[in-house]
């Protein structure tokens, strides 16, 4: 074997094992995971159909996914008033489980050119930026809810289950 066949191989293993790792971004108002599996195959979603923003959308495994590509979650509530099966619970106050991080290679205001497009739709002010540079997510104040993420002109924002 030849040292760049050996490098594309171990490459291939490696986005392969990438690729295998992708984690689905739940509704907000969940407190057991499990539900999901157990209840919404059989379900007709109207949580799909009853969300104001639109980010709520039927994976393969006919389960409900969060999908931030088309803006944020609101937290109104309407998909866990919609919810038949009590996968999502109106009175539960279980946020998105995630975490919103910032590539800092991929985003302008770390490579100093002067942008506010995540912080101005953050409706909890929870991106901070040291000066008019570097901008941070303050983690304690963060809800998740995707507002950021498509607005970001460079995709430097970016959410993952936890």
């Amino acid at each position: 074997m030849r040292r760049r066949e050996l490098f594309n191989s171990l490459a291939s293993s490696f986005t392969k094992k990438q690729e295998e790792q992708v984690e689905f971004i739940r509704p907000p108002y969940n407190e057991d995971k499990s539900l999901f599996f157990k209840e919404c195959p059989s379900c007709e979603a109207p949580c799909v159909t009853l969300c104001e923003e639109d980010i709520i959308v039927i994976a393969e495994d006919k389960t409900p996914i969060l999908d931030f590509s088309k803006g944020g979650c609101t937290y109104c509530g309407e998909c866990a008033k919609a919810c038949e099966y009590e996968v999502l619970i109106e009175d539960s106050n279980q946020k998105i489980s995630a975490k919103v991080e910032i590539d800092m290679l991929k985003c302008l205001s770390w490579n100093n050119t002067m942008c506010f497009s995540c912080k101005d739709p953050c409706l909890d002010d929870a991106i901070e930026f040291l000066g008019m540079f570097r901008p941070s997510v303050l983690e304690n104040k963060c809800t998740s809810c995707g507002f950021c993420i498509n607005v970001c002109p460079s995709e430097a924002i970016s959410v993952k289950g936890v």
